[in-house]
């Protein structure tokens, strides 16, 4: 699913659309899904027994609705792009956690060059956004499509900088609410050159769980990420976390240590990132990459870089109920609150590689684990409230 493939029809996609906007249904859970049944159309009719088995119930959305979403995309002069498609973006399919669908309005071209991730503080200073602006201007006329999330700020100053060359905008929620609303109007001027981005329903509002999920798009596009002015408990810093998760180069600016908006993205430094004074030190990181088809393998975050502030702290009691089927109570048995490798669980476990994946199929689609980079799993606890 990661190489280009003929398009789907218009019946295949609205199967994948439904099938991805099932309640209990993510990324992970639709390729294998995908992978066991053949096509989606095979998933939605099996739907009834793979709930049944894994106890928790999977309900559809109406073909009605989402052919309405679908006419909402074409006036808008959107459309979807399914993972497989040619104009899928390679470097994003080669993550995990890659949306199956994207909602695109704009331009395609900008997808098929490299692409560097420009992100930081919304309140950035004036100082921040120059250089975001000038950095921005630099690589994308070295080649590079600068990709952002469309924030107030360091994001606001890079896509408003390469507007001319085709920037990437991905945003949180759907493309027929803009977020933040004064970025419309930058948006549609982004869509004449260059493409708004969303995996969410076309009039999903944004909400605060939504953006970690776009920030994994963001870096999952891109060669490379570079922050530029992030507190210490900054959104940027997830999007960190998950560029080094993905194997991508992870780049920081410098900033003056009396100003708390450089806090994260120094710190980031201390710990190992690349640091950038220029756009001439983020070329020398990705030139050697432009020429990979896929970035490179991808890797656990390094033990070096600290991001516990960005995660939240975990209970210590395992969910103890049985599952009723024996090889997902053995990987429970075997699984704890730390990620583990496919590999390891099938030697813990004692079961073969395709049982370990199905019922860690079942197990996602019940909620019972979480899915982590590198095709890691654990157990899914409840976060501690403060």
């Amino acid at each position: 699913m990661t190489s280009p493939g003929p398009a789907l029809s218009d019946d295949e996609k609205l199967d994948w659309l439904r099938l991805i906007r099932c309640d209990g249904i993510g990324p992970i859970s639709f390729k294998g899904l995908l992978e066991s049944h053949g096509s989606a159309q095979a998933v939605i009719e099996a739907l009834p027994e793979i709930a049944r088995r894994s106890g928790r119930p999977l309900r559809l959305p109406s073909e009605t609705g989402l052919r309405r979403e679908l006419q909402a995309m074409a006036a808008l002069g959107a459309r979807f792009v399914a993972m497989g498609e040619a104009d899928y973006p390679l470097s994003l399919a080669a993550i995990d956690s890659a949306p199956p669908l994207l909602a695109v309005w704009g331009s395609l071209a900008p997808l098929s060059r490299p692409m560097v991730a420009i992100v930081g503080a919304r309140n950035a200073s004036a100082l921040g956004r120059r250089f975001a602006a000038v950095m921005a201007t630099e690589l994308a006329n070295a080649g590079f499509t600068v990709v952002s999330g469309l924030a107030r700020g360091i994001d606001e100053a890079a896509h408003s900088a390469t507007i001319g060359n085709g920037t990437v905008a991905v945003v949180g929620g759907g493309l027929g609410h803009i977020y933040p609303p004064q970025h419309e109007q930058l948006a549609k001027d982004i869509s004449a050159t260059g493409c708004v981005i969303s995996e969410m329903p076309f009039d999903w509002v944004a909400t605060a769980r939504d953006f970690p999920k776009r920030n994994r798009i963001v870096s999952g596009l891109s060669l490379g990420v570079v922050i530029i002015e992030a507190a210490a408990r900054s959104g940027s810093l997830i999007t960190a976390r998950l560029a080094l998760e993905q194997g991508r180069e992870l780049m920081a600016a410098p900033g003056s240590p009396l100003d708390p908006r450089n806090e994260g993205s120094n710190k980031l430094l201390r710990d190992g990132a690349i640091l950038v004074r220029h756009a001439g030190d983020v070329l020398e990181a990705l030139t050697p990459l432009v020429e990979r088809p896929v970035p490179p393998t991808r890797r656990a975050v390094q033990p070096r870089f600290d991001f516990d502030s960005t995660q939240p702290e975990a209970t210590s009691a395992p969910p103890a109920a049985s599952t009723g089927d024996p090889d997902q109570d053995r990987l429970i048995a075997v699984l704890g609150p730390s990620p583990v490798a496919m590999d390891e669980l099938v030697r813990a476990s004692g079961l073969d590689a395709r049982r370990v994946q199905l019922a860690l199929l079942e197990l996602d689609l019940s909620g019972r684990i979480e899915r982590h980079g590198n095709g890691m799993v654990s157990l899914l606890y409840a976060a501690r409230s403060n």
